[in-house]
């Protein structure tokens, strides 16, 4: 007889809690700290209740001070602990910056192994909700690019609840990046008890034999959103890296090759983006599959843009429909 995973029907920002909350559950080792996290629940009330449960020992509010969250974590997370820090916007992380790629993402190569480092880093970040300068960063790049670190980023309530517990599980740092634009934008059943997502495994969202389009985060769903537009003109496979680093290569490559076309989206900056990444992974592996060059939709090349501008910065999904069409009739 099979039995059936008891579910809850939740936001991407409730099931970030609920992930925290299991995990608190399951390890006294497991602690929250950050800027108003406790009393206050956090700037998106993604803590909210937590001290209350758990209490201040275990929910710490912190100073206003990026690098000081950031190092106690390190020096907690060698001690033993599990620390899982909350940064309120990835544009007020840098201030932390030297502690994440000097420290965090180092000790246990400067250590030969001796210590580990098991710790997150939760920070709300993109566009499209209108906030103030700062508060619509998409700089994951930064943390690609640093050994040591592993880059998550879910665009669901179910991911968002298994990857953040295997980061918390993950004997390595993990900057963990929450598209705040849909943290509300729709509910799906989540499983109620211990849930875990591997890192380092994409997710193919749509399956597709002409194009195959590489997105994560906020961006999968307009990116699906082209996919379908498209649908009965051109076939789209649609893959969710849900994990930057380790890139899942196999699954890109496998795609590739079956579609032999593929377009990137991601809302940072082009220069230097994990679309790079993608299309230098696709030329080294599966360069004789190519059939037209790598399309990159992505945000622009300048600082994020205030309010009216936003919509246009951001990949909608009539920018991957053209993309897509362009790929199509190279």
């Amino acid at each position: 007889m099979s039995t059936q995973t008891a579910t809850q029907n939740l936001t991407l920002v409730q099931a970030v809690r609920d992930g925290l909350e299991t995990e608190m559950e399951r390890d006294d080792d497991v602690l929250v700290m950050g800027e108003d996290v406790g009393v206050n629940g956090g700037v998106f009330r993604a803590t909210d209740g937590l001290i209350e449960k758990y209490g201040e020992n275990r929910v710490v509010d912190t100073p206003l001070a990026e690098s000081g969250i950031i190092g106690t974590a390190v020096g907690m997370a060698a001690y033993g602990l599990r620390p899982v820090t909350e940064i309120q916007f990835l544009g007020f992380i840098y201030p932390g910056f030297d502690q994440i790629v000097s420290h965090a993402a180092r000790l246990r190569t400067r250590s030969r192994g001796r210590y580990t480092c098991p710790m997150v880093i939760r920070a709300p970040y993109g566009g499209g909700i209108e906030a103030p300068e700062h508060h619509s960063e998409s700089t994951e790049g930064f943390f690609v690019h640093q050994p040591g670190l592993k880059v998550v980023i879910p665009s669901t309530p179910a991911d968002t609840k298994g990857l953040l517990a295997s980061a918390i599980r993950s004997p390595d740092p993990v900057v963990f990046l929450e598209p705040k634009l849909i943290y509300r934008s729709f509910r799906e059943d989540v499983p109620e008890d211990e849930h875990t997502v591997p890192l380092g495994e994409a997710a193919v969202r749509r399956e597709g034999s002409d194009v195959s389009v590489f997105t994560y985060g906020a961006m999968t769903r307009p990116t699906l959103e082209a996919a379908e537009r498209l649908a009965g003109e051109i076939d789209v496979e649609v893959v969710d890296l849900r994990t930057l680093s380790p890139l899942d290569e196999e699954t890109i490559v496998e795609s590739f090759t079956k579609t032999g076309r593929a377009a990137v989206v991601h809302e940072a900056p082009k220069t230097g983006g994990v679309g790079a990444e993608i299309a230098t992974t696709i030329q080294e592996e599966a360069l004789l599959y190519q059939e037209a060059p790598v399309e990159r939709i992505t945000g622009f090349d300048t600082p994020f843009p205030l309010y009216s501008l936003e919509d246009y910065y951001l990949p909608e999904a009539e920018r991957v429909v053209d993309g897509v069409r362009d790929l199509v009739e190279f």
